[in-house]
């Protein structure tokens, strides 16, 4: 009887959030999308760096109701619109006291010093800096500011950077667990952590080479927003740390005051009068329309890990963006198709993913090229590996200094569990019909002779494409690109110099070069293609989807904002890629 009484308690809750909170949801939604807030005269905006960002807006239309998240296609957007808009006379950032990914932190950087070119003035404020991610990055935001501030007695320890990894190979081996992976080549490191004690002499100078490039891109710009020679601010910075008043000694910052004696001055300078949250005059101002009569460019944005098939909202608490090869491609074949469309700029932030997804996405690129429309990819923090692959025949590639890309390479290979659980009295046991080769994925042994064989044929297969794309897309000679190859990452200033980037910029800098291929002039309209989903839809799909314990752990971090549980659900999504055989990924450091 108790447990019956505790049952209709649970069913009469999940009623009244049925009957109540949905209809209140939907309310206020549409009330926001009515009734747009007027911005108010002589306004600063406030913006909030210190919460993670995405790359590209999410295509889930819940994720408003989630924690609150920016992203840099947004905000530079946003500023865009924000300097042409005469109530808005300023802009105050806040920066976070650990790193930001670098080239995230470059199109910031660009758009802080576009919006300062138009007039207005830019403060930034610093509780201090920490050395956590690429804290060089989070510091060069700030210098491009007119004004850095930091907080009293507060720590800057922008030294340098650091990176750390953790290696398995001893606990597989004390356990019985083997890792049965191969790779192309020496420098495909995604796996890595698996197969070996300690970083490898390739691995090593590959991380080392990426990490010297992105911190000395960092104090270049900064040096030159702060008008000084990068070898004396390098020199400064690597001999900190520091505190707000030292930093200010030796002209790192430009002023030590609390957050309100900063927000003060900024007011007075800018003739403001009130502060405005960024979000809030991002959600007022946001015009995404076509209106216009000048020529139209689309732009397609790609954001996660590549892999097939259709979205549909299938997932509306999923924690990170995903690319889905049949949406990508119906949106660049569609921009390839519209009479209007002169250009297309396709914005990439992934890590890469699956070969085919790859491959089908790769040919909905050809195809636009083909309907004379050139095709510019816009690189964000990552364009690496199967990301590398969708962009590698484009007509051109603007890629950040500090983009991570290249990754020519595949892995792949499987877990075996077997001798591990035999130690647990688990005994692992198949049935197969058909070829040889029915089993090789079973976790209970390793691969024997001919499925190894075959395994490795079908990586070489991988790899040979993905040398052949690159070849063709880039112009280089096939020798030449197996020699930049082999699974190596490289910034977006070394890929310039070995010819897998045409130019260095941000997202605007490729609408102009689409402009220059397309032979059009003056101002142009941006078309989005990328497919975004309603809020009906989006509740329509969570309502009539059964719950199971893994949406649920989704759920409760989307609702939430657990950090914890989100990092174990995109662990278990990034192991279940690495274990369904060969993948053109390349690992995340900067996350």
């Amino acid at each position: 009887m108790k447990q019956f009484f505790v049952t209709m308690a649970g069913v009469f809750a999940g009623l009244v959030l049925f009957l109540v909170g949905v209809p209140f949801l939907l309310v206020v939604m549409a009330a926001g999308a009515a009734r747009p807030p007027a911005t108010p005269a002589q306004s600063v905006l406030s913006l909030d760096l210190r919460d993670p960002m995405t790359d590209q807006d999410p295509q889930n239309p819940l994720s408003a109701f989630g924690r609150r998240s920016l992203s840099v296609m947004g905000v530079i957007e946003t500023l865009r619109r924000a300097e042409r808009d005469s109530h808005v006379k300023g802009l105050f950032v806040r920066l976070p006291e650990g790193g930001m990914e670098p080239a995230a932190a470059d199109e910031l950087r660009l758009a802080i010093k576009h919006f300062r070119a138009s007039g207005k003035p830019v403060y930034a404020h610093s509780q201090g800096l920490y050395p956590t991610g690429v804290v060089t990055s989070t510091y060069m935001v700030g210098a491009a500011a007119d004004e850095l501030w930091m907080q009293p007695a507060a720590s800057f320890q922008a030294t340098g950077l650091a990176t750390e990894d953790l290696f398995f190979k001893r606990l597989f081996d004390k356990y019985g667990v083997k890792a049965d992976y191969q790779q192309r080549y020496e420098y495909k490191n995604a796996v890595n952590p698996y197969l070996y004690t300690d970083y490898t002499p390739q691995h090593r100078e590959a991380t080392l080479s990426w990490m010297n490039s992105v911190f000395s891109a960092a104090v270049a710009s900064a040096a030159s927003d702060r008008k000084t020679e990068p070898h004396a601010l390098r020199r400064t910075l690597e001999a900190g740390p520091y505190s707000a008043e030292e930093a200010r000694a030796k002209g790192l910052i430009d002023r030590v005051g609390q957050v309100k004696e900063a927000e003060q001055a900024i007011l007075k300078k800018a003739g403001g009068e009130q502060f405005l949250a960024f979000e809030d005059y991002m959600r007022s101002r946001r015009d995404r329309s076509t209106a216009g009569s000048g020529p139209m460019i689309a732009v397609v944005e790609a954001e996660g890990p590549i892999i097939t098939g259709h979205d549909g909202v299938a997932n509306p608490f999923s924690t990170g963006p995903t690319i889905y090869s049949d949406d990508l491609s119906e949106a660049i074949y569609d921009a390839a198709e519209d009479d209007d469309v002169k250009a297309i700029v396709l914005r990439v932030n992934s890590p890469g993913g699956s070969d085919t997804a790859s491959e089908q996405i790769l040919a909905a690129v050809r195809a636009a090229k083909a309907a004379k429309k050139p095709v510019v990819v816009s690189m964000g923090t990552y364009a690496a590996s199967g990301g590398y692959w969708i962009s590698s025949e484009a007509s051109a590639i603007v890629a950040q200094p500090s983009t991570l890309t290249g990754s020519i390479g595949v892995f792949g290979g499987k877990f075996v569990f077997g001798p591990a659980l035999e130690k647990l009295g688990v005994d692992v046991h198949g049935l197969d019909v058909g070829g040889d080769y029915a089993d090789a994925f079973g976790i209970g042994r390793t691969f024997d002779q001919s499925e190894e064989a075959a395994f490795s044929a079908w990586m070489d297969r991988i790899y040979d494409s993905f040398i052949t794309r690159v070849a063709e897309g880039r112009n280089l000679k096939p020798d030449r690109v197996r020699e930049i190859a082999k699974g190596r990452v490289w910034t977006g200033l070394q890929a310039r110099e070995i010819g897998l980037v045409d130019e260095l910029g941000g997202f605007y800098q490729a609408v102009d070069k689409a402009k220059a291929l397309a032979g059009l002039t003056g101002d142009v309209r941006l078309k989005r293609m990328t497919p975004h989903a309603s809020p009906i839809q989006a509740l329509e799909q969570v309502l009539g989807v059964s719950a199971t314990s893994a949406r649920t752990l989704a759920a409760a971090a989307w609702i939430l904002g657990d950090p914890r549980a989100q990092s174990i659900i995109d662990e278990v999504a990034a192991e279940r890629m690495r274990a369904s055989g060969a993948k053109v990924l390349a690992p995340t450091p900067l996350h």
